[in-house]
Protein backbone atom coordinates (compact mmCIF):
# COMPACT_ATOMS: atom_id res chain seq x y z
CA UNK A 1 0.00 0.00 0.00
CA UNK A 2 1.40 3.45 -0.47
CA UNK A 3 1.63 5.57 2.04
CA UNK A 4 -2.12 7.59 0.95
CA UNK A 5 -4.11 4.34 1.17
CA UNK A 6 -2.13 3.56 4.81
CA UNK A 7 -3.35 6.56 6.35
CA UNK A 8 -6.80 6.37 4.67
CA UNK A 9 -6.92 2.59 6.11
CA UNK A 10 -6.44 4.12 9.55
CA UNK A 11 -8.64 6.92 9.24
CA UNK A 12 -11.53 4.39 8.43
CA UNK A 13 -10.43 2.35 11.34
CA UNK A 14 -10.76 5.21 13.43
CA UNK A 15 -14.31 6.20 11.84
CA UNK A 16 -15.38 2.72 12.97
CA UNK A 17 -13.44 2.70 15.81
CA UNK A 18 -12.27 -0.23 14.91
CA UNK A 19 -9.23 -0.78 17.68
CA UNK A 20 -7.69 -4.27 16.85
CA UNK A 21 -7.31 -2.59 13.00
CA UNK A 22 -5.84 0.40 14.23
CA UNK A 23 -3.29 -1.32 16.07
CA UNK A 24 -2.57 -3.53 12.78
CA UNK A 25 -1.67 -0.66 11.16
CA UNK A 26 0.74 0.93 13.70
CA UNK A 27 4.48 0.29 14.04
CA UNK A 28 5.57 -1.42 17.44
CA UNK A 29 7.03 2.24 18.32
CA UNK A 30 4.14 3.93 17.39
CA UNK A 31 4.13 7.73 18.44
CA UNK A 32 0.40 8.98 19.06
CA UNK A 33 0.84 13.16 19.06
CA UNK A 34 -2.37 15.22 20.75
CA UNK A 35 -3.77 18.44 19.67
CA UNK A 36 -2.07 19.70 23.21
CA UNK A 37 1.51 18.14 22.09
CA UNK A 38 1.16 14.93 25.07
CA UNK A 39 2.77 11.77 23.16
CA UNK A 40 1.94 8.27 23.64
CA UNK A 41 4.29 6.46 22.26
CA UNK A 42 3.33 2.52 21.91
CA UNK A 43 1.08 0.15 19.73
CA UNK A 44 -0.15 -0.98 22.65
CA UNK A 45 -0.24 1.88 24.82
CA UNK A 46 -2.51 3.46 21.98
CA UNK A 47 -4.69 0.19 22.22
CA UNK A 48 -5.49 1.26 25.56
CA UNK A 49 -5.67 4.94 24.13
CA UNK A 50 -7.92 4.48 21.53
CA UNK A 51 -10.05 2.00 23.53
CA UNK A 52 -10.53 5.21 26.28
CA UNK A 53 -11.54 7.86 23.76
CA UNK A 54 -13.87 5.40 22.22
CA UNK A 55 -15.66 4.91 25.38
CA UNK A 56 -15.92 8.77 25.77
CA UNK A 57 -16.95 9.42 22.05
CA UNK A 58 -18.48 6.33 21.06
CA UNK A 59 -19.32 8.17 17.58
CA UNK A 60 -16.24 9.88 17.13
CA UNK A 61 -15.65 10.57 13.43
CA UNK A 62 -12.62 12.32 11.31
CA UNK A 63 -14.46 13.69 7.92
CA UNK A 64 -11.70 14.15 5.55
CA UNK A 65 -11.76 17.03 2.97
CA UNK A 66 -8.62 17.26 1.59
CA UNK A 67 -5.63 14.71 1.55
CA UNK A 68 -1.98 15.88 0.94
CA UNK A 69 0.74 13.12 0.61
CA UNK A 70 4.86 13.82 -0.17
CA UNK A 71 6.97 10.58 0.52
CA UNK A 72 6.27 9.09 3.19
CA UNK A 73 4.13 12.21 5.03
CA UNK A 74 0.36 12.23 4.50
CA UNK A 75 -1.93 14.87 6.06
CA UNK A 76 -5.65 14.86 5.98
CA UNK A 77 -7.77 18.33 6.35
CA UNK A 78 -10.86 17.71 7.71
CA UNK A 79 -13.75 17.91 10.81
CA UNK A 80 -13.28 15.72 13.67
CA UNK A 81 -16.23 15.53 15.98
CA UNK A 82 -18.73 13.01 17.56
CA UNK A 83 -20.92 12.59 20.97
CA UNK A 84 -19.19 12.88 24.51
CA UNK A 85 -21.18 10.20 25.84
CA UNK A 86 -18.77 8.97 28.62
CA UNK A 87 -22.26 7.82 30.67
CA UNK A 88 -23.79 6.31 27.48
CA UNK A 89 -26.10 8.26 27.35
CA UNK A 90 -26.45 10.68 23.72
CA UNK A 91 -28.22 13.55 22.56
CA UNK A 92 -27.90 16.87 20.37
CA UNK A 93 -26.67 19.09 23.11
CA UNK A 94 -23.56 16.79 23.89
CA UNK A 95 -22.19 16.73 19.95
CA UNK A 96 -19.15 18.66 19.05
CA UNK A 97 -17.20 19.24 15.66
CA UNK A 98 -14.39 21.33 15.04
CA UNK A 99 -11.67 22.12 12.34
CA UNK A 100 -9.19 19.06 12.19
CA UNK A 101 -5.91 18.00 10.62
CA UNK A 102 -3.91 14.85 11.28
CA UNK A 103 -0.53 13.96 9.95
CA UNK A 104 0.61 10.50 9.11
CA UNK A 105 4.24 9.42 8.77
CA UNK A 106 4.43 5.78 7.42
CA UNK A 107 6.53 3.85 6.97
CA UNK A 108 6.17 0.72 4.61
CA UNK A 109 2.95 -0.23 5.52
CA UNK A 110 2.44 1.02 8.54
CA UNK A 111 1.88 4.70 10.58
CA UNK A 112 4.91 5.38 13.02
CA UNK A 113 3.34 8.28 13.80
CA UNK A 114 -0.05 9.99 14.16
CA UNK A 115 -0.34 13.70 15.22
CA UNK A 116 -3.42 16.05 15.52
CA UNK A 117 -3.79 19.09 15.02
CA UNK A 118 -7.40 21.02 16.33
CA UNK A 119 -8.78 22.67 19.01
CA UNK A 120 -10.65 20.64 20.82
CA UNK A 121 -12.12 23.44 23.49
CA UNK A 122 -15.67 21.95 22.08
CA UNK A 123 -14.85 18.83 23.29
CA UNK A 124 -13.49 20.18 26.41
CA UNK A 125 -16.30 22.65 26.94
CA UNK A 126 -18.85 19.54 27.40
CA UNK A 127 -16.59 17.72 29.22
CA UNK A 128 -16.11 20.56 32.02
CA UNK A 129 -20.33 20.44 32.48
Amino acid sequence: MAPLAVAQAFVDCINTQDVDGLVLLMTQNHRFIDSLGQVVTGREAMRGGWRGYFGMVPDYRLVPELWLCEGPIVVMLGTAGGTYSPDGVRGSERQWSCPTACRALVSGQLVEEWRVYADNEPLRKLMRG
